[in-house]
């Protein structure tokens, strides 16, 4: 009778520490005495049988041009084994900036559509339905759709998508990666961080580092947390969303790494992009019968800087390329380990090379530290400050570096503009690895259909044949909205599924349906800000309503070098039509720019003194 007594009690913990939150229907027989009753214990959720790990890896601000594995100058031999052994998207698309990239990727929908239009930063989110920066549970991620289908789940690395005021020690704890299904989570919660000091949390608290590079970090807590469950559950499947901070700035690596390509980028960025759209049509990523776009707008030609420019910009690049390979080189850490406790060939791999592309954050002479915003510095005056502190340059005490555009149209390499430009396909376009030895027999398959962040998740059910759940904890859940990448991975000349995407980040917008493209660039736009900001003078208000209009057909023009808008005035019409039917469908409105950021139109209640002083410094 002590045990029937003990197990009723074990019954009840079970009900109240289920996935489901909800009490499971009983559906057993309860009488006034044990002989009358029947006992009922639920199935524990187990996985599909023979289900593969799962690993998504996410880069940071990378570019379709800076890998190797793409044809870029920078060596990721690990990516390049990978992709050889596995498959290459050339056609997958983010959301052109980091937050709405990972909302929409790990809940499989479109980023207005769970709230994140913008950031989870106090001063860029705003109180609308998509744009409070608060991830809703009808949204489950990939972690809460993998736990219901008998998954452990862990992160590592940049989350992005915490409320900034949730983001302390007191909580509430609800949009923290614990609270979206991840079993453990080790990383940082904001958009981007010291790596050798940075703002690192462990579950549901603020820890210390340990004073080694945070890629290295991560790197061993995911082997740890892998091995931890596998002596525990050897059958049972994991999934590991593994983000590092890489390579957001601050480029922070050591000599190390960056030697290895000291001199390697003296011939400049105009060098660089010619080989690399050579180095991209020998290995099939892009069209053979391509045509280079010309440098984007204010980038000068490499030829005309002076000596000092260039030794500066150049050893920017070496930092960057140098903090790329060694981000390749902590995933390969991981690989290997994979293969040493024999789980590689039945582990599920997606890496995406950014989250965007390459970043424009760093202004057109590159960051070393912040102090020159605010100030009326010309253009050689803030050239010579990062001249004089060029050795800080990747070290710790360059917590903001940040190359310069020059290097960033670089690695976007082929595609016109970059991060932030939802308009173009320089900030949307980025690589897709997928690979699976257990799966998939082809390798080094390359694939031209086109994807979408928010195709992963329906992708790894369909994989795995595991279940979208209609209620999570008792919540019904939103649609999907991504479409399986699976038949694409069976069928290379299959035709696209995914027809249609919109985009928006900060004013800039854009609409793809079925091979064309309408869109629109936004100004003043971040990197005008720095303009204003270094000159001194006022931010002024962006006009939606002048913003022009584009038109391409992807399909024969894939990086959009011929505006068909004056041609094909009806279609564009009808694209523009389509994206408002979007924007009211995903909760794009009311448009938010940068000027409405920088000028604290969108602060909450309560927002730190600290943000507000610092927006009136940039007004």
């Amino acid at each position: 009778m002590i045990k029937k007594v003990i197990t009723a009690s074990a019954f009840l913990l079970a009900g109240a520490s289920a996935i489901n939150a909800q009490t499971p229907e009983y559906k057993g027989v309860i009488g006034t005495t044990l002989k009358e009753s029947k006992e009922y214990w639920p199935e524990p959720v187990k996985a599909p049988k023979g289900a593969p790990n799962v690993v998504w890896i996410l880069l940071d601000d990378v570019g379709f041009g800076a890998t190797s594995t793409f044809g870029g100058q920078i060596q990721t031999p690990t990516f390049d084994s990978l992709a050889n052994n596995g498959l290459r998207y050339t056609n997958f698309h983010t959301c052109a900036i980091c937050a709405p990239t990972r909302a929409a990727l790990l809940t499989g929908r479109n980023s207005g559509s769970v709230h994140e239009s913008g950031f989870s930063h106090l001063a860029a989110s705003a109180g609308f339905p998509g744009w409070d920066g608060r991830v809703p549970s009808t949204a489950g991620t990939i972690a809460e759709v993998l736990r219901e289908n008998g998954y452990n789940t862990f992160a590592v690395g940049k989350y992005g998508i915490t409320p900034d005021e949730d983001a302390t020690d007191a909580g509430p704890f609800d949009y923290w990666p614990t609270e979206k299904g991840f079993d453990h989570f080790f990383g940082f919660l904001g958009s981007q961080t010291d790596q050798y000091k940075p703002d690192l949390v462990e579950d549901q608290a603020h820890v210390k580092p340990d004073g080694r590079h945070l890629n290295e970090q991560i790197t061993d807590k995911a082997i740890s947390y892998i091995d931890r469950q596998k002596k525990a559950a050897p059958n049972k499947p994991f999934f590991l969303y593994y983000s590092p901070g890489a390579v957001h700035a601050p480029h922070q690596v050591t000599a190390e790494w960056s030697n290895l390509y000291k001199g390697k980028f003296d011939s400049g960025w105009d060098a660089y992009r010619q080989q690399v759209f050579e180095s991209q049509k020998k290995l099939g990523v892009i069209p053979a019968n391509g045509v280079l776009p010309p440098r984007n707008p204010d980038i000068k030609a490499w030829e005309t800087l002076t000596a000092n420019d260039k030794k500066l910009y150049a050893r920017f690049m070496e930092v960057y390329a140098g903090y790329l390979t060694y981000t390749d080189h902590e995933v390969g850490l991981l690989i290997n380990h994979l293969k040493e406790i024999h789980q590689l060939d039945n582990t599920l791999i997606f890496v995406v090379i950014g989250d965007n592309g390459a970043s424009k954050e760093g202004t057109y002479n590159g960051v070393v530290e912040r102090s020159a915003f605010g100030k009326q510095v010309s253009e050689q005056q803030h050239i010579q400050e990062n001249l004089d502190r060029i050795g800080e340059i990747g070290t710790a005490l360059g917590a903001e570096t940040n190359y310069p555009l020059g290097w960033a149209q670089a690695a976007n390499t082929p595609f016109k503009f970059w991060k932030q430009d939802a308009n173009a396909e320089g900030g949307t376009h980025n690589p897709l690895i997928v690979f699976y030895p257990k799966g998939i027999s082809e390798k080094g398959g390359i694939r031209n259909q086109y994807g979408h962040v928010i195709d992963l998740l329906p992708t790894t059910l369909e994989y795995i044949r595991g279940t979208i759940p209609t209620e999570i904890r008792g919540i019904k859940q939103q649609e999907i909205q991504g479409t399986s990448l699976a038949y694409s991975i069976a069928d290379a000349k299959a035709p696209t599924r995914h027809t249609l995407q919109h985009y928006y980040i900060f004013g800039n917008r854009s609409i793809y349906k079925d091979g064309w493209k309408a869109e629109a660039a936004h100004h003043p736009d971040f990197i005008d800000f720095a303009k204003y900001q270094l000159a001194g003078h006022p931010v002024p208000d962006g006009d939606f309503e002048k913003d022009v209009w584009e038109l391409y057909n992807l399909n024969e023009d894939f990086n959009e070098n011929i505006n068909l808008a004056a041609k094909y005035p009806k279609k564009l019409a009808e694209l523009k039509k389509v994206f408002d039917e979007q924007a009211k469908k995903n909760n794009i409105y009311p448009f938010i720019d940068w000027a409405d950021v920088f000028k604290g139109r969108t602060l909450k209640k309560g927002t730190d003194p600290k943000i507000i002083q610092q927006l009136k410094d940039r007004k």
